[in-house]
C-alpha cells in the first residue's frame, strides 16, 4: 500500500477485503480464538508461526489499524496501545530497564513528564531533560554511556515547539541510540519523522487520529532503520530470550525485531491493549484524516491571526505565524501546517483566563485536545497541575497560557465566539 499517496492509504491500508468479504473493517470481538490442533497452538506460543490466539497480543481488528498507520508514517510495523501514556511508556522500557539512562526534551506534555520524571524513574531508569532548542554540542555533552535512547515531540504540547528533527537524530545516532519522537499533534499528514532520522513514532491516537473524541488509545511505530546490533546498548533485541526459548529477536525478525519485542514481552506481560470496537472506531477516524487536519490547520491559522490584533491578548503561539520562533523550522518539517492547537495569553493572567474561559459558548472547556470541536483548556491548572513552578517554567508552560484546540467548525463563527468571551474580560 505504500506505493499509494497517504490520503489514499488512509482508507485502503492494513485491510483488503477478498471476495464477498465485508468492505468496511470488521470487528473482531473475541479474546480466543479456535485451533484443531494443539500443535499448531504451541508453535504460535513460542513465534514460530504467526496467528490469533489470545487478544491481549494480537487481534485481526487491532492488526489491520496499527498497518494502517504504520503504512501512513513509512514504517516496517506498529503496535496499538490502551492510551497514548501506553505508548510513550512501552516504546521506552521496550528498550530501557533498570539502571538505564533516557534523554528527553522538557517540551512535553504534563503526563509524559510526570511519567518520566516519576513513575519510570521508581523502576530504576534515569530521565535528564532538555531543552528542545538545545545545540548539538550541548545536546552530545548530556549523553552517558548507559543512554539508551532520546525521547522528543514533533510538536509540543502545549507550548508548540516545532523539534529540530534532524539534530536531535544525528545527536542520537552519534552515540549509537535511537531517536523516538511523539508526532501527536502534526500526525503523519503534516510531519514525517522518519524521513529526518527519527527511529520510532508514538501516538496518542485519541487525538486527531481519531478525531471525535470517542476513543482512547495510542500507537507505537517503528521505523525498521534503527541497527540495534551496531553495539551492545540493547541486549533484550540482540541476545536470547529465555521467556521464548532462546529467541534472539533480531535474527528471528530482522527489521520488524522492536515491534516484536514489544508485543511478545511487554503486551504479554503488562496488557495495555486496546479493544477491537476502539479499534473500529479509530480506523474510521483515520479515513477522514487528511480532510481534518487540513481543516484544523486552515482555521486555526486564521484564527492565531485574528488573536494577535486583539489588544486583550499579551502573546499569541502558532508556529504557523510569520512571528513565530518556530517558523522556519515549521516550513522544514510540517510545510502543510502544524495542528489546530494554539497557545496564547490573555492580559490580566489567570483571572482574566477565568472569565474568558466561563464566557466561551461555542467552545468547550475540555481536558482533550485534537477533537473535531473546538475546545479550550488552561493547561497549568489541569494537565500539568502535578508539576512544580521550576517544572513549569522547565516545560516552557507559563502561568498565563491557554491552549485552545480548533476544531472543524466554520472559522467565523469560532471567532465570533472568542471575540464575545474576550469582550467580557
Amino acid at each position: 500500500m505504500n506505493k499509494y499517496h497517504l490520503n489514499t492509504n488512509c482508507l485502503h491500508a492494513g485491510y483488503s477485503p477478498k471476495n464477498g468479504e465485508p468492505r468496511v473493517l470488521p470487528i473482531t470481538q473475541s479474546t480466543t480464538f479456535r485451533y484443531e490442533s494443539s500443535e499448531q497452538m504451541a508453535k504460535l506460543f513460542d513465534l514460530e508461526e504467526d496467528g490469533y490466539f489470545y487478544t491481549r497480543l494480537q487481534n485481526p481488528t487491532n492488526d489491520a489499524v496499527a498497518a494502517r498507520i504504520a503504512a501512513l508514517e513509512g514504517g516496517v510495523g506498529a503496535v496499538l496501545t490502551s492510551s497514548g501514556q501506553a505508548s510513550s511508556f512501552y516504546s521506552v522500557f521496550n528498550i530501557a530497564s533498570a539502571g538505564d539512562h533516557i534523554i528527553a526534551s522538557s517540551a512535553l506534555y504534563g503526563g509524559t513528564y510526570n511519567l518520566f520524571s516519576v513513575t519510570m524513574k521508581k523502576l530504576g531508569i534515569d530521565f535528564t531533560f532538555v531543552s528542545p532548542d538545545i545545540s548539538a554540542d550541548e545536546l552530545n555533552s548530556v549523553f552517558k554511556s548507559n543512554t539508551k535512547a532520546v525521547f522528543a515531540e514533533s510538536l509540543s504540547n502545549p507550548t508548540l515547539i516545532v523539534l529540530d528533527i534532524e539534530k536531535f537524530a544525528a545527536c542520537a545516532h552519534a552515540h549509537g541510540v535511537p531517536l523516538i519522537v511523539d508526532n501527536t499533534f502534526p500526525t503523519p499528514v503534516n510531519c514525517r519523522p522518519f524521513e529526518f532520522g527519527a527511529d520510532i513514532v508514538v501516538h496518542s491516537t485519541t487525538k486527531y487520529m481519531d478525531g471525535h473524541a470517542t476513543s482512547v488509545g495510542g500507537a507505537v511505530v517503528d521505523s525498521g532503520n534503527f541497527d540495534w546490533t551496531q553495539n551492545d546498548k540493547f541486549p533484550g533485541l540482540t541476545t536470547p530470550d529465555e521467556s521464548y526459548h532462546g529467541i534472539t529477536y533480531t535474527e528471528r525478525f530482522g527489521k520488524g525485531a522492536y515491534v516484536t519485542k514489544l508485543v511478545a514481552q511487554l503486551m504479554r506481560d503488562l496488557g495495555s491493549v486496546p479493544s477491537p470496537h476502539n479499534s473500529f472506531l479509530l480506523n474510521i477516524g483515520l479515513e477522514t484524516l487528511p480532510l481534518r487536519v487540513e481543516r484544523h490547520c486552515e482555521n486555526a491559522l486564521a484564527v492565531a491571526k485574528w488573536l494577535e490584533g486583539n489588544d486583550k491578548v499579551s502573546w499569541v503561539n502558532y508556529p504557523g505565524l510569520e512571528s513565530s520562533k518556530y517558523y522556519a523550522l515549521h516550513k522544514k518539517y510540517m510545510p502543510n501546517g502544524t495542528s489546530g492547537v494554539i497557545s496564547f495569553g490573555i492580559k490580566g493572567g489567570r483571572a482574566a483566563a477565568t472569565v474568558f474561559m466561563d464566557s466561551l459558548e461555542l467552545a468547550s472547556i475540555a481536558t482533550h485536545v485534537a477533537d473535531c470541536r473546538t475546545c479550550v483548556l488552561y493547561p497549568a491548572g489541569t494537565t500539568h497541575r502535578q508539576l512544580t513552578s521550576e517544572q513549569l517554567t522547565e516545560c516552557g508552560v507559563p502561568d498565563d497560557l491557554l491552549r485552545l484546540s480548533v476544531g472543524i467548525e466554520y472559522a467565523d463563527d469560532i471567532i465570533s465566539d472568542i471575540e464575545q468571551a474576550l469582550a467580557k474580560v
